[in-house]
């Protein structure tokens, strides 16, 4: 099935997965609503996917702001028209730090960008991809839900991201035979800047293990490139499968 003339929304593409998303997206004469927080970056990305054909919309916002949320979607659909495929990739890995003694405010923050903002823009466009009779909803997600413990200090990020893939099945048993199609992606061990930041400001916030791990990891060039990862998630757009978990390590 061909995704050319197919109108999606990428969140966090202002770098990372996010713009090789939306970079492959227009490559398939998809155009794309961008949202993030870095008007810079955003701008830039914006560039990028012009300068090969396609045809899209920056959009700066904070998914953290419920009034944001709402503002980004009315101005997605005014500019464009009916959004058929939302790629929910923007999230936060903070806080990071130890249990004891974290604030839970601070944690609950991340469920925001994590859980609720995904959440919120499915349920805000799901209207109009149920009518149609398709839409592909995706999910970012990541390998720490198969293995929670093996990120100790990023409780909040572990938490979230297991809610997530909660409401992606859940969500998929609710619209099977509509058309519409809720998958959560795990993009693998990925050279972005989460990972960055796990290795430079990490240190004494997660434990020694895991900060040895992601600076193992970058030193010996394991990670793959954003592009690579989003790649492997666009070409399962296509699908109609529903509910998968799909792993930037599985076969197309």
């Amino acid at each position: 099935m061909s995704l050319n003339g197919k109108v999606a929304l990428v969140t966090g593409a202002g770098r990372g997965i996010g713009r090789e998303v939306a970079l492959a997206l227009a490559e398939r004469g998809v155009t794309s609503a961008l949202v993030a927080r870095s008007g810079h970056e955003l701008s830039e990305t914006a560039r990028l996917v012009e300068g090969r054909g396609g045809k899209t919309l920056a959009l700066v916002a904070d998914l953290a702001d419920p009034a944001a949320l709402a503002t980004t979607v009315d101005r997605a659909v005014s500019a464009l028209g009916p959004i058929g495929i939302l790629v929910n990739n923007a999230a936060t890995v903070e806080p990071l730090g130890p249990s004891a003694g974290m604030d839970p405010t601070t944690w609950a923050s991340s469920l925001g960008i994590n859980v609720i903002a995904p959440a919120s823009l499915a349920f805000a466009l799901l209207p109009a991809m149920v009518q149609a009779g398709w839409g592909r909803i995706v999910n970012v997600s990541s390998i720490v839900v198969a293995h929670p413990a093996a990120m100790i200090g990023g409780n909040a990020y572990a938490t979230t991201k297991a809610a997530l893939e909660a409401h992606t099945a859940n969500l998929a048993a609710e619209l099977a035979g509509t058309g519409v199609t809720a998958n959560t992606y795990r993009p693998g061990s990925v050279d972005t800047a989460m990972q960055e930041l796990v290795r430079t400001k990490g240190s004494g916030r997660v434990s020694e293990e895991t900060h040895a791990r992601f600076v193992h990891n970058h030193e010996k060039k394991t990670l793959i490139t954003p592009q690579r990862s989003a790649l492997s998630l666009v070409a399962r757009l296509t699908s109609d499968a529903s509910g998968q978990i799909w792993d930037a390590s599985d076969p197309l």
